[in-house]
């Protein structure tokens, strides 16, 4: 059974950082992309960025220059580096895995809090 961890969320200033981190275990087969979901209350869930297995990243216009998405292969672990925070950034945060046989995977989501 595959199972996402995720970890890092919690309560920051406007301005403020967090590292998010998620953690793959399980059988899981050759995963292609990895990446992060957020949803707000009432919002539906977006897409945030997600990283390729060579490296190739993409990013919502909302994060960009403000937001790092980056991936250790060997220990299926994916990380969310979120800097310069807004209000508007507040979420949970979801890790999203796409496998190359198909398989599509998420964490329990962990909650993000920016204070303005």
């Amino acid at each position: 059974q595959v199972q996402l961890v995720e970890s890092g969320g919690g309560l920051v200033q406007a301005g403020g950082s967090l590292r998010l981190s998620c953690a793959a275990s399980g059988i899981i087969s050759r995963i292609n992309t990895m990446g992060w979901y957020r949803q707000a209350p009432g919002k539906q869930r977006d897409m945030v960025d997600f990283i390729t297995r060579n490296g190739v990243t993409d990013y919502a216009d909302s994060v960009k220059g403000r937001f790092t998405i980056s991936r250790d292969n060997a220990k299926n672990m994916v990380y969310l580096q979120m800097n310069s925070l807004k209000f508007e950034d507040t979420a949970v945060y979801y890790c999203n895995i796409r496998t190359t046989s198909g398989g599509v995977y998420w964490g329990q989501g962990t909650q993000v809090t920016v204070s303005s």
